[in-house]
């Protein structure tokens, strides 16, 4: 079975998604699962992981109604107050939903510190009391505090969202680099290989360009531990799906067809429990 690890659903609304800019013009509008759904079947991918793109919990009963209506949709990421003092009873309000996976707090929006803070920490602790998953979504200037993190809370399966957003543009490679090979020596993480278009050059990105950056999470997470997610739709403001599909899928030619299947299906099915 072929996975998408990592796409969103939305009904735009430009207030809540102020983060999509004057730039993102292509994705100022709203998308569903009948959008997605031909495209992914273009693309041989049997089914995907919805991530929360707001943080509400409505968010989360909103992509779970959508799961819940497309099969293909094989499992959810949602949001929920981690700092919050009834974390638990929520916790334990969720779990009730099969096709939930995992939550995400949009970190890169917060302090350098954010993910050190006690108050977090004793949160993301509690996911594992219901077997869920946290997906890191951050700046490579938050990975020391994501380091803290991970080998703090050894019991929690994390995965890096987007490389954690190495600087592609600017070619900058070293402190993103020595901090994801710490990451990489906990067994409980995993990194997407996606969203790398959107930190490149959008209008004038070359494959060569992510060479260097897929080249490091290989080296360190290796074929076991690494994969696949489009990103869609955010990824077209710098690319189509089938564009950064391939990216990946030429970059995995020489590691042959156990690792393609591995990174395109099984390492998500693994860790999501789909």
């Amino acid at each position: 079975m072929t996975i998408d690890s990592h796409q969103h659903f939305w009904f735009y609304n430009p207030e809540r998604d102020s983060w999509i800019t004057e730039d993102m013009q292509r994705i100022r509008r709203d998308f569903l699962p009948a959008d997605l759904e031909p495209v992914l079947k273009q693309n041989g991918i049997d089914g995907c992981v919805a991530v929360q793109a707001d943080q509400s919990e409505a968010e989360t009963l909103f992509l779970l109604q959508l799961a819940e209506a497309y099969a293909f949709i094989r499992g959810v990421v949602g949001w929920v107050d981690l700092r919050a003092e009834n974390l638990y009873d929520r916790l334990e309000f969720f779990s009730q939903f099969e096709e939930l996976k995992g939550f995400r707090h949009v970190v890169q929006g917060e302090s350098e510190d954010f993910m050190m803070r006690p108050e977090f920490i004793r949160g993301v602790r509690q996911l594992a009391a219901f077997d869920f998953t946290y997906d890191i979504l951050i700046y490579p200037n938050q990975l020391k505090a994501a380091l803290h993190l991970v080998r703090t809370v050894p019991e929690v399966p994390f995965i890096i969202d987007h490389l954690a957003k190495p600087y592609i543009k600017d070619r900058k490679i070293g402190t993103w680099s020595n901090y994801m090979a710490e990451i990489a020596k906990n067994p409980n993480v995993y990194c997407k290989v996606s969203g790398m278009v959107t930190e490149a050059d959008w209008q004038n990105w070359k494959p060569d360009d992510f060479r260097p950056y897929l080249d490091v999470v290989f080296e360190h997470f290796g074929p076991d531990r690494a994969v696949f997610g489009s990103d869609w739709p955010v990824c077209l403001v710098a690319a189509e799906y089938d564009q950064m599909k391939s990216i990946v899928e030429d970059y995995l030619k020489p590691w042959g067809e156990d690792a393609r299947q591995k990174v395109f299906g099984d390492n998500a099915i693994k860790f999501y429990n789909l």
